[in-house]
């Protein structure tokens, strides 16, 4: 064996210690026929390591050397004589009815080789982050969450503790159902819904079950996160953009790009550029999937974020066995939880569940328990009602900033969502998004969501590139409440005037 515990007995005085030793394969050299030199040597090394790395503090005694040598299986003067070298050279002492024990001195760490950091590592952290993509977490309701957790567990049933079913807890998919339906406007029994550890596993669950069903291109929006591309392409599929306008994706052009037949979506609020799918689009596409069995990929972005108006119900209402629809906390709770939500047509639920339960992370059972209490108690509507009245009020604050310091920019797209995208000047964005770093000011331009123009279209014709456009996309959810004061003086000060 080449790792070996070393556990002593009750010491007369005071207690021992449980000591990990790696003796390494020279603790083999004491079978049969072996000299005992390389276990000596080995015990010495072992027990120096421990003391020098800090694992043994001074003062720490040392189990005797018959516990020890019973132990480890060794010859108890092996042990003894490691002992007395360890003392001759300092790093143990040994008294009458005290025992062995650590020497009390101060060992220097290892030298640590300095690191050299990144040729483009920012010069300092920033002092105010304005990047979208993040709710403001010091907001999480850190109380009611609380209470809902120990009310589900109060309730949880026994197989909750046991290894769950690649599905989610049976209580947060009827929770689901019901406020989905109440809220979002989608069509979704319980049985359709499939609780993920984030929405990163979803798309990945899913884009692998359209690869094993033969598919090979996903049209994607030619603005949008690039994580969520790169989880599509691992699966071994292609993403094709779609051209995006001040209507949303261009769906009409779906019919042109050959063998596609499946585009993903954000239709409640475009990430990054803050428009809504028009309403003539939304019927196009279900229209287009119908017509040619394919698949729309709903992404329900800041759907519950919506300030001038109702929020518009989701895609998936349309046509439930044409449209999947992927939900989750990230936003309205916080990333941290990782629950997210699939509502999935009858033909790909067989596929979606057989990939989950062939490796897929599963959900903590009593985090899906909690957000189901919490959904059932009326406490989620609650919260997402204050945020979006808290998100509201800073939308309109940045808005009336600009008016008054940077009156040249112009804040595109509805009053949804946890970011604004804000034009400016044609050349400007990228000196502009430097010069906010140098400031302390973190921020990101449109161009770091673009989608490169693929070289040619599926049916070989010439890519249609995306449309540049100088503008920062502003996330005036990330900042806690008392940091969004500073961020936007920083942001204005940033801005060509």
């Amino acid at each position: 064996m080449e790792d070996s515990w070393a556990i002593s007995g009750p010491p007369p005085a005071g207690p021992g210690a449980d000591l990990h030793l790696d003796l390494g394969p020279d603790l083999r050299s004491g079978l049969p026929g072996r000299g005992t030199t390389g276990v000596r040597a080995a015990l010495i090394r072992s027990l120096r390591d421990a003391v020098r790395g800090g694992r043994l503090a001074p003062g720490t005694r040392l189990p005797s050397s018959r516990s020890l040598a019973a132990d480890l299986g060794i010859a108890r003067n092996t042990v003894a004589d490691a002992y007395g070298e360890l003392v001759a050279e300092g790093w143990l002492t040994a008294r009458q009815g005290s025992g062995t024990r650590v020497a009390q001195r101060v060992v220097p760490p290892e030298p640590v080789p300095p690191r050299t950091p990144p040729a483009a590592a920012p010069h300092r952290q920033p002092a105010y982050d304005l990047r979208p993509g993040s709710p403001d977490v010091s907001s999480f309701p850190r109380a009611a969450w609380l209470s809902a957790a120990r009310r589900a567990l109060a309730a949880a049933p026994s197989d909750a503790f046991a290894y769950g079913g690649p599905r989610g807890r049976p209580e947060l998919r009827r929770a689901l159902a019901d406020y989905l339906a109440r809220a979002r406007g989608v069509r979704a029994d319980p049985e359709r819904i499939v609780v993920c550890a984030g929405f990163k596993q979803g798309l990945a669950v899913l884009s692998r079950v359209l690869r094993a069903a033969g598919e090979r291109d996903v049209a994607v929006e030619s603005y949008g996160l690039d994580f969520h591309w790169d989880v599509i392409r691992r699966a071994g599929l292609r993403t094709v953009p779609l051209p995006v306008d001040d209507r949303g994706a261009r769906t009409d052009g779906l019919a042109g790009l050959g063998g596609v037949r499946t585009v993903m979506l954000t239709p409640a609020h475009q990430f990054p550029t803050g428009v809504s799918l028009h309403p003539d689009r939304r019927a196009a596409v279900v229209d287009w999937a119908s017509r040619t069995g394919g698949l729309v990929v709903e992404d329900d972005y800041d759907g519950e974020f919506r300030y001038d108006r109702n929020p518009v119900g989701a895609l998936q209402g349309l046509d439930p066995e044409r449209v999947l629809y992927l939900g989750t906390s990230s936003k309205s709770l916080a990333p941290a939880l990782r629950l997210a939500w699939m509502v999935v047509p009858a033909h790909l639920m067989d596929g979606v569940l057989a990939v989950k339960e062939a490796g897929e992370w599963p959900t903590a059972a009593l985090d899906q328990l909690t957000l189901a209490e919490f959904l059932d108690s009326g406490a989620y509507d609650r919260h997402v009602r204050g945020m979006r009245l808290r998100y509201r009020r800073r939308r309109d604050q940045l808005v009336a900033a600009l008016a008054e310091r940077a009156p040249g920019v112009r804040v595109r797209g509805i009053a949804a969502g946890l970011h604004a995208v804000l034009d400016i000047p044609p050349g400007t964005e990228r000196s502009v998004v430097q010069g906010a770093a140098w400031q302390g000011l973190a921020l990101d331009g449109l161009a770091r969501f673009r989608h490169e123009p693929p070289a040619a279209r599926p049916g070989g014709e010439p890519a249609e590139p995306a449309e540049p456009a100088d503008a920062l996309v502003v996330g005036y959810g990330t900042p806690p409440d008392h940091a969004f004061a500073g961020a936007l003086e920083a942001l204005c000060r940033a801005l060509p005037v």
